[in-house]
C-alpha cells in the first residue's frame, strides 16, 4: 500500500516555509505522495453542518491556500512524490479552464498529478462562485466529459446543455496520456456507482474497513456492469487522525486514537485491499517538528508490520 501526507494549506501554518518542510520530510522519508484540499470560504454559520460526527467546520479552514497553486510549489520542490487534491472542488470553475489548470500542472510536474474531485458540501460556497447548488450531479458529468475530450483529442468542440466550446485546436498536452487520473469523492449509492462507471478510483475518508470495502464492492461492481476492468480503478483513503496520548476503545477509530492504533488501522487497511493511505497530521496541535517526528514513527509502523 503507498502512503502520503498532506500538505499544510490550511491553518496557521499554510505559509510558503511550512509547505517547504513537508515536501522535503515527505520526499527524505520516503512517502509516495502528498494532497491537498479545497475551500474558498469559511461563513461563521454556515447553513450545512460539517460532514463529522460534531458537524462543526474546522477552525483551520478559516485559512486556505489555492490548491492547484499549492501543488505547483510543492512540483517545484520535489522529484517523485504523486501530488494529489483531496478534494478539488471541479464545479467551481468552467470545465474549460479547469482543463487548462489540470494540464499543465501534470505537465511542470512531470507526470505526478492524481485529479480527486469534490462536490463539497456548503451551498455558501457555491453562492459565492455564482455556481448552482442544485443540479451537481449533470454539472459534473459535463465537466468529465470536457475533461476528457480535451485531453483525447487534438482538436474538439463541446456543445452541451451547461457549456459551450467553439472547436478549438488543443496544443497542450498533459504528461500522463491522454491526461491525469481522476477520483471521485461520493459516499452516496448514485455516487458509488458514478465511480465505478466512469472515474479512475474513489476518494474516500477513514471509516471501518467493513463499511469501507462494502462500499468499494459497489464501485466494482458497477465497473463490471459497465464493461470496465475493475483492476485498474484505485482508491486513497483519507485519514484525519485526532491522536490521543492513551489507547481508545475501539468504536472511537479511526476517528480518534493512539498513532500506535492508527498504524494498525493502516496495517488492517492494507490487508483488505487499500491502495493508498494518506493521513493529514495538520487538524492537531502539533508543531511542524512534531508532525515531521509524526509522519516518520507512522510510517516506520506501517512499513514494520
Amino acid at each position: 500500500m503507498r502512503l502520503g501526507l498532506a500538505l499544510p494549506t490550511f491553518g496557521p501554518d499554510a505559509r510558503p516555509e511550512s509547505l517547504l518542510a513537508v515536501c522535503r520530510t515527505a520526499e527524505e522519508l520516503g512517502y509516495d505522495s502528498l494532497w491537498t484540499g479545497d475551500r474558498v470560504l469559511a461563513p461563521l454559520v454556515p447553513s450545512a453542518p460539517y460532514p463529522s460526527t460534531d458537524g462543526r467546520m474546522p477552525r483551520e479552514y478559516e485559512n486556505h491556500m489555492d490548491p492547484l497553486v499549492a501543488l505547483t510549489f510543492a512540483a517545484s520542490h520535489t522529484t517523485r512524490v504523486e501530488l494529489g487534491t483531496s478534494t478539488l472542488n471541479g464545479l467551481w470553475q468552467p470545465p474549460l479552464m479547469l482543463a487548462r489548470s489540470l494540464t499543465t500542472l501534470d505537465l511542470l510536474s512531470g507526470g505526478r498529478l492524481v485529479v480527486g474531485l469534490g462536490l463539497g458540501w456548503m451551498p455558501e460556497e457555491y453562492t459565492a462562485v455564482s455556481v448552482p447548488w442544485k443540479g451537481r450531479g449533470a454539472r459534473l458529468e459535463e465537466t468529465m466529459d470536457v475533461l476528457e475530450k480535451y485531453w483525447a483529442n487534438d482538436v474538439f468542440s463541446h456543445e452541451g446543455p451547461l457549456f459551450t466550446i467553439p472547436e478549438t485546436v488543443v496544443g497542450l498536452k498533459a504528461h500522463q496520456r491522454p491526461g491525469p487520473p481522476v477520483l471521485l469523492a461520493a459516499f452516496t449509492p448514485g455516487g458509488l456507482r458514478r465511480i465505478g462507471r466512469r472515474f479512475g478510483g474513489w476518494l474516500p475518508v477513514a471509516m471501518p474497513l467493513q463499511h469501507l470495502m462494502g462500499m468499494w464492492d459497489v464501485i466494482v461492481g458497477a465497473a463490471v456492469e459497465a464493461g470496465r476492468d475493475p483492476s485498474a480503478l484505485r482508491m486513497a483513503l483519507r485519514v484525519n487522525p485526532q491522536l490521543t496520548d492513551v489507547r481508545t476503545d475501539d468504536e472511537q477509530m479511526p476517528r480518534a486514537g493512539t498513532l500506535g492504533q492508527f498504524v494498525d488501522y493502516a496495517r488492517a487497511a492494507a490487508e483488505a485491499g487499500v491502495h493508498e493511505l494518506f493521513v493529514d497530521f495538520g487538524q492537531s496541535t502539533a508543531t511542524l517538528d512534531e508532525r515531521a517526528d509524526l509522519a516518520g514513527r507512522f510510517l516506520e509502523g506501517v512499513r514494520r508490520g
